[in-house]
């Protein structure tokens, strides 16, 4: 199974080094070159020698996505820290490339849901941070 994983910052690195551990075949999309290097932490090998893919380029940009591999994605994550950019790289998994299997963080708990009701698998740490907090006070939503 082909994962892949837009942003190499903590979040998108460290999912991608967990799938690469389980066995999947995972590339991953960064504009900055030197987010690389959060792939290789923790490693005994480079990601490359381990297996992984990295692609430089902009997921905004078609071309960015084809050379990172989503024609033959079979999941895809959207971890950048813009939910502008990672809600519509995701439509663009989904409904271009029919990608299945979509997941996008999303910080914004209102468009969460919404992207949510319109097919999306999203993930809101900030909703889920809310619901924390009220549980430690006995609140419900």
């Amino acid at each position: 199974m082909l994962v892949l994983i837009v942003g190499a910052g903590r979040v998108g690195s460290a999912v991608a080094r967990s799938a690469l551990a389980a066995g999947h075949e995972v590339s991953v999309l960064d504009d900055d070159p030197l987010s690389h290097e959060r792939l290789d932490a923790g490693m005994d090998t480079t990601w490359e020698e381990a297996g992984g893919r990295f692609t430089v380029g902009t997921a905004l940009e078609v071309e960015a996505l084809i050379a990172a591999g989503i024609e033959e994605a079979d999941v895809f994550i959207a971890s950048t820290n813009g939910d502008n950019t990672n809600l519509t790289i995701s439509q663009v998994a989904q409904r271009r490339f029919g990608v299945d299997r979509v997941i996008v963080r999303v910080m914004d708990p209102a468009r969460s849901d919404w992207y949510r009701e319109q097919g999306l698998n999203t993930i809101c740490p900030t909703k889920h941070a809310i619901e924390m907090f009220n549980a430690s006070l006995g609140l419900t939503a």
